[in-house]
């Protein structure tokens, strides 16, 4: 066997190869061997067949098996001869394959970069430091009441914060279009759920009156048809009502689980959570941050044809997250492609600092995010036993707990600055 290999790019490499034919001729006899053993020929008993009718009838199905399977062992071979790690499976070009030929062709494929980590220590992270205060908790809570609302009917023009129920109907140039009916719909004014013309209109109005409210559709609006078009409509106000929150009390307790201990275990239940949603959030930053770092000090050449693979599973796997049931809803390709290549960099990257390293899987942390994912089920140990039965889900899980012992070991080594911020910027609460 002959082998030529040309580097045609960073990673891409093209390889002749060549098989000669004797070798390609002592296959196909030793195949033809085999069928004649299990043929079934009208005539001939089974086994009895001659070679030349076996040549015959099979030979060049035979041959087209033989040379296929050459192809793959042969480039298997001429790589690891070479020393060269295939990134994907190459493109076949074959150049001659015929009888009384010496079997030719070229294989193009990209490699896996050599990777040699750079820096690894000093990385320089910056960490949100923020605790849960008073008044958090208090907003929190304000916006656990404003989530149970409950609404009175009320004889006096609206106010933001009302309900306002109304028909509508709108007309642009005389005529009506799509969406430009309603009836019985009711609007929380405030809410930002209608145009800001639109709501801006039936500010100040009471139940029965008609009021005629002129409105611009913004230049970004979804619906091509109607951006940046004005539009006219007429609007008959049924009711108006009153936003009334819930008191404290220990129904209001009850609506979100709090069985025993009333408004101070609901409190308390609020900050335990809110910080523990902080904790993860900080966590989520320095891990942003400390991975960017981590890339930024080690570029690396990524395959095309990984990108384009992960491209692929993000795509699909934010389709169906969007409950798509059709190739047509798939989403496009382009915007993944940039976050696909950050994910493969940053997989190699941390498969090589796992290896030099020499990170071994921590056990009890696997057990613990096992013991943290069943406890949010009815059945805990049942869910446990699923996941320990399915060889997949625990790959998952471990792959999970391995990634954030990366992320312990390049903060352990990074320069880490404190940066004062508050829970209300790092939640985005109440924004």
């Amino acid at each position: 066997m002959q082998v030529n290999v040309q580097s045609t790019g960073s990673l891409e490499r093209r390889m002749e190869v060549s098989v000669p034919q004797e070798e390609i001729e002592q296959a196909i006899a030793e195949r033809l061997k085999r069928v004649s053993r299990t043929a079934k020929l009208k005539g001939f008993r089974p086994g009895k067949a001659p070679i030349k009718v076996i040549r015959q009838q099979f030979g060049e199905q035979v041959r087209q098996e033989v040379l296929s399977d050459i192809m793959q062992q042969s480039f298997s071979r001429a790589v690891t001869e070479a020393k060269l790690v295939p990134a994907a499976g190459p493109r076949i070009e074959p150049i001659s394959s015929g009888p009384g030929e010496d079997l030719k062709y070229r294989a193009v494929f990209e490699i896996l970069p050599e990777i040699v980590l750079k820096e690894v220590d000093g990385l320089a992270v910056n960490r949100p430091v923020a605790e849960v205060s008073k008044s958090d908790i208090e907003a929190m809570v304000q916006n656990l009441r404003e989530q149970r609302p409950s609404f009175n009917v009320v004889d006096r023009e609206s106010r933001e914060g009302d309900r306002v129920t109304m028909d509508f109907e709108g007309l642009i140039d005389g005529k009506a279009f799509e969406g430009s009916k309603g009836d019985e719909i009711a609007v929380i004014l405030g809410a930002g759920r209608m145009l800001k013309d639109f709501e801006t209109g039936i500010l100040g109005v009471r139940a029965d009156e008609t009021k005629q409210i002129a409105v611009r559709y913004p230049d970004e609006y979804h619906n091509k048809d109607l951006a940046g078009r004005p539009a006219d409509f007429s609007v008959h106000v049924k009711k108006v009502e009153e936003k009334l929150l819930p008191p404290l009390d220990d129904a209001f307790c009850l609506e979100y689980g709090v069985t025993e201990g009333g408004l101070e275990q609901l409190l308390s239940e609020v900050a335990d959570n809110m910080r523990r949603e902080l904790a993860d959030n900080v966590r989520s930053r320095l891990k942003q941050q400390v991975f960017d770092r981590f890339l930024e000090a080690n570029p690396v050449d990524v395959p095309n044809a990984l990108i384009q693979q992960q491209v692929r599973d993000m795509q699909l796997d934010t389709a169906r997250r969007m409950g798509a049931k059709e190739a047509a809803q798939v989403p496009p390709a382009e915007p993944f492609v940039e976050p696909a290549r950050r994910r493969v960099a940053l997989g190699m990257l941390v498969n090589e600092l796992v290896k030099t390293r020499e990170i071994k899987i921590d056990r009890s942390r696997v057990e613990a995010r096992l013991g943290e994912l069943a406890a949010t089920y009815p059945d805990p140990d049942a869910i446990l036993k699923a996941y320990r039965q399915n060889p997949d889900a625990m790959r998952q899980v471990e792959g999970m707990v391995l990634e954030d012992q990366v992320v312990d070991y390049l903060l352990e080594r990074a320069t880490v600055t404190d940066q004062p911020s508050t829970f209300k910027e790092l939640m985005n609460f109440g924004a």
